[in-house]
């Protein structure tokens, strides 16, 4: 069991109210222990959206919104929404509906202005964005890093963090000179599903012990996630939502003590500006048995 003085996110996550475990996925990350979560839009077509502009990804995001709000009630921390297009849709786009490369790119970049609305607003934390993690042609390529370079824009204008999907490695360096050349901080960019080491954005790092060790001990700044998709017709896909408590109390019992408070609290504050100190209510907490 955590202790409830620590805080413990799970950067990204997703919640299917409609079709999947919704809160009850919630109940079982606070549970064991976890007191914040960033929760990541479903894939658009994955909740019957097929997109034809940028406003069609309205309803997606809206939905989004509604259950972070529930999430919230449910947690002694809170949970904020990331709001975004997902890069492969550029394949359903091009691949399945016959759109060529650049008008795929127009939808992607609309989805990705009517998200920012959101942060502007107030009510989403960060934008999602990234780029195909499987082979593409160029063309599809180049539009992918088009629709990239256009979500960090929008985090310079706001100030705000931008989590990309893309292909593994350890060097992503480049894509953090793009968005230092768009006036985000490149420490703002965020690699989801990432290993322990990763030079150029801040590494999201999926909740494995392998991968948690090389982070812990690499001492830089990091995240971590489940990726938890909340599908069922998928129940085994990916990490569950107990997964990063869990991990945070080995982390602890294995004396790294500094890496938890890194990717918990100073972190989350470095990369979105959040605290999730100041807004974790350690007597709710207590109240609950964690």
């Amino acid at each position: 069991m955590i202790d409830v003085d620590t805080p413990v996110l799970d950067d990204h996550l997703h919640l299917d109210p409609d079709r999947g475990n919704g809160l009850a996925a919630v109940t079982d990350f606070a549970r064991v222990g976890g007191t914040h979560l960033l929760v990541v839009n479903k894939p658009s077509w994955h909740l019957g959206v097929e997109a034809e502009e940028g406003e069609d990804f309205r309803p997606v995001f809206e939905r989004t919104i509604e259950i972070v709000e529930e999430a919230s009630a449910e947690l002694p921390g809170r949970a904020w929404p990331v709001l975004g297009v997902h890069p492969g849709l550029i394949s359903r786009l091009v691949d399945e509906r016959g759109y060529d490369p650049d008008e795929a790119r127009e939808i992607m970049q609309g989805g990705i202005d009517v998200a920012a609305a959101y942060v502007e607003r107030g009510e989403a934390l960060a934008l999602k964005s990234g780029r195909p993690h499987y082979e593409v042609d160029d063309a599809v390529w180049d539009a992918s890093n088009a629709v990239m370079r256009r979500a960090f824009e929008r985090g310079a204008e706001l100030d705000c963090a931008v989590q990309l999907h893309a292909e593994a490695g350890e060097d992503m360096t480049e894509v953090a000179d793009w968005a230092a050349a768009a006036g985000m901080e490149p420490h703002r960019v965020v690699k989801h599903y990432a290993g322990g080491r990763l030079a150029g954005p801040t590494p999201s790092v999926m909740s494995e012990k392998d991968r948690l060790r090389v982070a812990a001990e690499r001492g830089e700044p990091f995240l971590m996630e489940t990726d938890f998709v909340d599908d069922p017709d998928r129940p085994g896909a990916v990490l569950g939502p107990k997964t990063v408590p869990r991990r945070v109390a080995w982390l602890l019992e294995e004396g790294h003590e500094e890496a938890v408070r890194n990717a918990h609290v100073e972190t989350p504050r470095r990369v979105y500006g959040i605290d999730t100190e100041a807004t974790l209510d350690r007597e709710t907490a207590r109240r609950d048995g964690r």
